[in-house]
């Protein structure tokens, strides 16, 4: 949760998500590159207003992730109903929050997997 405390809308509510008893994972297995991820989620941007999902915070993580190229790890907090996701860009290690998206479609259905799915690891 201390990870959480940025001044940034997607942080501020993720961090409210966790505070409400959302689930949360953060997977260990393996590191993503920073610029990869950018580059993802920059194509991704078209698809997800195509599909009404309202998102925070993604122009900014596409620029901070791209900003420098470096190992990342993932996170993902999901409401119970899933309607809400936040995707987390955290350091290698896990010791700070590089980056946040949070995604929630208008009519409160689940945003799918355009921003949930958890994006492979580049070769």
């Amino acid at each position: 949760m201390r990870l959480l405390a940025g001044d940034d809308e997607a942080s501020k509510a993720a961090l409210a998500a966790l505070v409400d008893g959302d689930d949360f994972v953060v997977w260990e297995d393996g590191t993503l590159s920073s610029e990869e991820q950018a580059r993802r989620y920059e194509y991704r941007r078209g698809s997800l207003r195509r599909r009404g999902i309202e998102t925070l915070g993604l122009e900014r993580a596409v620029q901070l992730l791209g900003e420098r190229d470096q190992p990342i790890r993932l996170g993902k907090i999901t409401s119970v109903d899933r309607s809400r996701i936040f995707m987390l860009f955290l350091t290698e290690d896990g010791s700070a929050l590089m980056a946040c998206i949070g995604g929630q479609r208008p009519d409160g259905r689940p945003p799918r997997q355009d921003l949930d799915r958890r994006p492979q690891r580049s070769s």
